[in-house]
């Protein structure tokens, strides 16, 4: 009878936390909650993303980092909401978005506005490609980590990447503070990689803008 009553509060247990409510009761993942509860997200629960399938991520993920954190938190170690870093693995991403890999971005169908005015060309299967060679960790949040968690930047109807930010006429700068890891975050852009230095493949990325557009879209830019 006993055993029944464990196995029982235990599945109860675990319906509750893996509620976004449940991750909302923590004052430091609070903001994460309202930005997600208005992101194109929205319908996708903490765990769909933060928590890997299988009873190895399960554990890892939920039982150990739960645990983790709750000591952290109760040592007062824990880091402030404004350098939180969570890391969602590109086949989680994938699990939804496969298709992402086989679309024509130029068509502008596949496109937000107002990139598509701009005609970008990025193709994802080739740099999910070289993000497995370069062996760094990198992966769809590389470029897509603020979809959910962030505010869309000067008029764009959705989060989408920065783009090249850094070289941008219309300065824009984030609400984070100066110095914290999703300021970093969301200043991060193209340039990143595409900066005129970096090789792959034997060839430099540069930071043409036919790199990335369509020239006929572009020309009255150039």
């Amino acid at each position: 009878m006993g055993f029944v009553a464990g196995i029982l509060l235990g599945s109860a247990a675990v319906s509750v936390t893996d509620r976004p409510t449940f991750c909302a009761s923590c004052h430091l993942i609070a903001p994460s909650y309202e930005s997600w509860a208005v992101s194109t997200h929205r319908e996708v629960t903490c765990v769909a993303c933060h928590v890997r399938p299988g009873i190895e991520g399960w554990m890892h993920d939920k039982v150990w980092v739960g645990i983790r954190d709750t000591i952290r938190y109760l040592a007062g170690t824990y880091p402030d909401a404004h350098n939180l870093q969570a890391q969602v693995e590109s086949d989680i991403c994938l699990g939804c978005h496969r298709h992402i890999a086989r679309v024509s971005e130029v068509a502008p169908r596949d496109l937000p506005p107002p990139v598509k005015d701009v005609g970008l060309i990025m193709s994802h299967r080739k740099h999910m490609e070289a993000f497995k060679i370069r062996g760094q960790g990198e992966g769809c949040t590389t470029c897509h980590a603020g979809v959910v968690h962030d505010r869309p930047i000067k008029g764009y109807p959705i989060v989408i990447p920065r783009g090249h930010v850094s070289a941008d006429d219309r300065p824009w700068y984030p609400d984070h503070p100066e110095g914290s890891s999703l300021r970093m975050r969301a200043l991060s852009d193209c340039f990143r990689c595409h900066d005129g230095k970096t090789v792959y493949q034997g060839r430099v990325l540069d930071r043409k803008c036919e790199t990335c557009h369509l020239a006929e879209k572009i020309a009255a830019f150039l």
